[in-house]
């Protein structure tokens, strides 16, 4: 299961296609709130999250996983983040850190890495 978490409706909608074509089974929300309500939170194979949405940011929902004991893999996508926040999703063990607009294929590429256990690039424009 890959579960997408960002509050922008066409891409939350067009990322949940895309991985669907790749025949993955996939959930998405609009927000973690959202996200943390559901029963998805321990069954997640990776995550998509957006860094910066109304209410918990995704870098708030990252720590909040990992002080739970949650490892499953983060690939952060945004439109635009400081450098500092950057370094902190990669240092809190982000497979992956997307600047929109991307290509698909960077997305595939990351997604592959995160699900093989791969070192994959950890970012890209």
């Amino acid at each position: 299961m890959i579960t997408i978490v960002d509050d922008d409706d066409s891409f939350r909608d067009a990322t949940t296609r895309l991985v669907r074509s790749l025949g993955y089974k996939a959930e998405s929300f609009a927000s973690a709130e959202e996200f943390l309500k559901s029963s998805y939170v321990d069954s997640s194979s990776c995550l998509i999250l957006d860094v910066s949405m109304p209410g918990e940011s995704g870098i708030g929902l990252q720590d909040r996983l990992s002080d739970q004991g949650n490892r499953t893999p983060i690939i952060f996508v945004t439109a635009s983040a400081p450098e500092t926040v950057r370094a902190q999703a990669l240092k809190g063990g982000a497979v992956g850190f997307l600047k929109k607009p991307f290509r698909e294929e960077i997305l595939i590429n990351h997604l592959d890495a995160a699900l093989t256990g791969r070192k994959g690039p950890s970012t890209s424009n």
